[in-house]
């Protein structure tokens, strides 16, 4: 593709050219530059891509793309330069719209829904996702558990082994989204992080619906405060036609004051609402039933999703849905079988053999292990333990570290302190970092090395205890300092219920 066409098809204005080159691909990595490629140099969270533009043009890149700060500032000079140069007010703007360009904008031919929120995203994601496939609208799933249409997974490795691909980089995303669309699918469901939409991932996209989950402590480490974590999240709304906001998040009452589009608000605690949560009744291992009740619109829902939490997640799929093009009918009876996304209070199973239960849930914030504490203690019966194995990331958020500390011994019977995911941080001062917050008459143990504290869970386990192994959910890797490496709870406890029991 010319330069000039992929600028065009990109919306990015730029002057003729006299030498107009072929573009063989789109890259802002100068280590994978190859003959032909139309290098963007990005300025990265630690690292800026103008230091590299040398770098790519002695590697074959054919133009460049830079930043109108970078010229201004003295780093990047397009004069100099012996390939044609684009300057644009933002390269990760120009990245997104690119790859969008480069695929032949898929987004424009699918009708997007985006959900964000601290936690709930995989949850109302997968929900709206089935619903939408059960009522024959063809669906995809762009998310933590993977990329997912009805004819199974979209395979589409990063370039960076340990990126986060719940939202991917555009590089991914916008083939992801071109693969999907090439399939048949109708409406792509995708959760959108706040970093995707501080970076700018999802720029070229307008989405059709928008849902708000809730907003707690989480990456502080990138955003500073919460006021600039919001602001990053309330930027998803900017570019839609409809939103989905649960009101009985402080954020969400806020957002719904912002925002310019039609809102559908949802509550389950009795606020004035579009949509309300009536009569809930939770039910323990057994789920949640309530009814779903608007002017227009009147449902008993039943679910065998266990929670408070799952009360709004299941409504904001339902609305989300119906929206969409689900009816009432067909929504009502999928949700009474739908079993949630996988690591989400997801039971194992063990056998008849053992007497205590094991959960897997990727809890990893001090609102997230709350709530999942409160839900299983809601469903405890008199003498039943909960034991709690759980860590906290290294070189991420370290403020919310003391405050899980202090919501895991208080609510927990025994926690089990350990690992998960390291990085470059020593574990042992991760778990120091979780201990200072730790209630005095807490009763917990530390054991660094998270398999071995999974063993020592199971191992001394009482009959009817709750084993919840929190943090990890779906994932099936640790990393640590050395990298990331498989870890899969769910083969240590089977494992281990095999060498013990």
């Amino acid at each position: 593709m010319k330069l000039s066409d992929l600028l065009r098809n990109a919306g990015i204005p730029a002057r003729k050219f006299e030498n107009d080159p072929e573009i063989t691909g789109i890259c802002p990595d100068s280590a994978r530059i190859v003959e032909g490629n139309l290098f963007v140099a990005i300025e990265g969270l630690h690292v800026d891509g103008h230091r590299f533009l040398d770098d790519a043009i002695r590697r074959g890149a054919a133009a460049a793309v830079v930043s109108e700060s970078a010229v201004k500032e003295g780093r990047a000079d397009p004069e100099r330069l012996a390939v044609p140069c684009v300057v644009v007010p933002s390269a990760r703007r120009a990245v997104a719209r690119l790859f969008a360009a480069w695929y032949g904008n898929p987004q424009q031919n699918l009708r997007i829904v985006g959900v964000t929120g601290t936690n709930g995203k995989t949850s109302v994601t997968r929900l709206i996702y089935e619903l939408l496939n059960r009522s024959g609208i063809y669906a995809g799933l762009i998310g933590t558990v993977g990329c997912l249409t009805k004819k199974g997974r979209i395979e589409v490795k990063p370039h960076n082994n340990e990126a986060n691909m719940t939202t991917p980089d555009p590089e991914e995303l916008y083939k992801i989204l071109y693969l999907m669309e090439r399939e048949g699918v109708e409406i792509a469901v995708m959760e959108v992080t706040s970093h995707a939409l501080l970076l700018e991932k999802t720029e070229p996209i307008d989405f059709d619906v928008a849902v708000f989950t809730n907003l707690t402590e989480d990456h502080l480490d990138l955003h500073e405060n919460m006021e600039n974590y919001f602001a990053a999240k309330a930027r998803l709304f900017e570019k839609c036609q409809r939103a989905v906001i649960n009101l009985d998040d402080r954020y969400g009452r806020r957002l719904a004051h912002l925002i310019g589009c039609p809102v559908y608000s949802c509550s389950g605690e009795g606020r004035e609402a579009g949509f309300v949560a009536e009569d809930v009744h939770q039910k323990g291992l057994c789920g949640i039933e309530y009814k779903l009740v608007s002017h227009a619109l009147r449902m008993r829902v039943r679910s065998p999703l266990s929670g408070g939490f799952n009360v709004m997640n299941t409504m904001e799929a339902a609305v989300a849905a119906h929206l969409l093009g689900t009816p009432v009918r067909e929504i009502q009876t999928a949700l009474a079988t739908l079993t949630g996304a996988e690591g989400r209070l997801e039971r194992l199973k063990l056998g008849e053999k053992v007497d205590f239960s094991v959960f897997i849930d990727y809890a990893h914030t001090p609102d997230a292990l709350e709530s999942l504490l409160r839900t299983v203690r809601s469903f405890c019966e008199v003498g039943q333990r909960i034991v709690l194995v759980f860590g906290c990331g290294g070189d991420r958020d370290r403020q919310k570290r003391p405050l899980m500390g202090r919501i895991a011994t208080a609510m927990a019977d025994l926690v089990i302190v350990t690992e998960d995911n390291s990085r470059s941080e020593r574990t042992s001062d991760i778990i120091a970092d979780i201990l200072a917050g730790a209630s005095e008459d807490g009763c917990y143990t530390v054991i660094d090395n998270r398999r071995e504290a999974i063993e020592y869970a199971i191992k001394n386990a009482r009959r009817g205890d709750i084993i919840l192994l929190a943090g990890k959910g779906h994932e099936n890797y640790e990393i640590g300092a050395n990298g990331k490496k498989p870890f899969s709870e769910k083969e240590i406890v089977s494992a281990m219920i095999e060498k013990y029991y």
